[in-house]
């Protein structure tokens, strides 16, 4: 199976070849994926060298001259560094463009903590009008590629190595059932699906699905929850653990409820290992959050 990123380069090429109205930025990060396309369009794939503060300064301009700017490079050089273009040359601006990250909170442990980027939502979290989307699945990730770049309002795709085994229908923006139950409510994010899937094989649990996190779907939340007396959720999330957690207590601010928010510590990486020792670490692999969530659940 190809990787989210895989899919994000043959997706946006051919995405050049039928639109025009798109153009793609890069900052040396997966230029070579995207070869082909910059000789079929070399006017619209534009890549700037490490420089990822004119990486997203490039891209604010060309929306001002009305292309829909797909811009690419790792979570921590999108988000984090550039974060003053970001709020300026787009949401200031009022203009509209996709961004798409790769790295997500540890995908390359080995680039070290410059690499990683586990409050890259939080941030994105602090300016208004974006839609962030999280597929668990490069099939997803393309159908959410696909919406964004045919849609003209600010969207940030945040790719991963991590991918659950099968992808689910990317209907809509809001949370989708996955499994039903009485005792208490897990919403699975993007490529968390899998693993909280197998720690809640047995217990009571209405199991939701959110690859769109942005907007919030508290509507979806509510649903889920209605017809009990108090309302447990549990939130999985593959980046900073509470980034939802403010959003689903506004949600469910006429029921009485408990949430707990499920993530990637606060306390800096300075172990970095491999992916799989990283999830175990965070407590995000199967045998952690069926502890954490069953016993989040069976207090009182």
């Amino acid at each position: 199976m190809d990787t989210m990123r895989d899919r994000f380069i043959s997706t946006t090429s051919q995405l050049l070849d039928d639109d025009p109205r798109l153009a793609v930025v890069l900052a040396e990060i997966s230029r070579d994926g995207f070869d082909a396309a910059e000789r079929r369009h070399p006017d619209r794939v534009i890549n700037v060298g490490i420089r990822e503060q004119l990486l997203v300064g490039v891209g604010g301009g060309l929306a001002l001259t009305g292309l829909r700017p797909i811009v690419h490079t790792f979570a921590s050089f999108l988000v984090e560094r550039p974060f003053e273009q970001v709020k300026l040359d787009f949401g200031h601006q009022g203009v509209g463009g996709v961004l798409v990250s790769a790295g997500a909170s540890y995908d390359w442990p080995a680039g070290g903590f410059t690499h990683m980027a586990p409050g890259d939502v939080a941030l994105m979290d602090t300016l208004d009008g974006w839609a962030v989307h999280v597929p668990g699945h490069p099939d997803e990730a393309e159908a959410l590629l696909r919406r964004a770049a045919a849609g003209d309002g600010r969207d940030y795709v945040r790719l991963s190595m991590q991918s659950n085994e099968r992808a689910r229908p990317v209907a809509g923006a809001g949370f989708s059932t996955v499994r039903e139950g009485r005792a208490g409510v897990v919403v699975a994010v993007g490529p968390m699906l899998d693993n909280v899937l197998a720690a809640t094989e047995g217990l009571d649990t209405t199991v939701l699905y959110a690859t769109t996190v942005r907007p919030f779907d508290g509507a979806g939340l509510r649903r889920a929850v209605a017809g009990g007396d108090v309302a447990d959720v549990v939130l999985v999330e593959p980046y900073l653990a509470g980034t939802s957690t403010a959003a689903a207590n506004d949600a469910l601010a006429e029921t009485p409820h408990r949430v707990l928010g499920l993530g990637v510590a606060r306390r800096e990486l300075r172990r970095y290992g491999q992916l799989e020792e990283h999830l175990a670490g965070q407590g995000l692999d199967a045998r952690s959050l069926r502890e954490r969530i069953s016993g989040f659940l069976a207090r009182p």
